[in-house]
């Protein structure tokens, strides 16, 4: 599991520098690398829109 970035993201760049991964790249919304994301929230602590959230877990095989 890992965070991301929903469409309400404004762009604004907050989250970048506060990722200790580096897993946050630009985009329209920006995008979060599950495979970097180590689940640490500090994205949706500085995230001004909250679009910075948990992906849902996936139940099932």
């Amino acid at each position: 599991m890992s965070y991301q970035i929903l469409d309400n993201c404004v762009s604004c760049g907050a989250c970048m520098p506060e990722c200790p991964e580096g897993a946050i790249n630009e985009g329209s919304p920006f995008v979060i690398d599950p495979k970097l994301c180590t689940e640490c929230a500090a994205c949706a602590e500085v995230c001004p829109v909250e679009a910075c959230v948990p992906m849902p877990q996936r139940t099932g095989a």
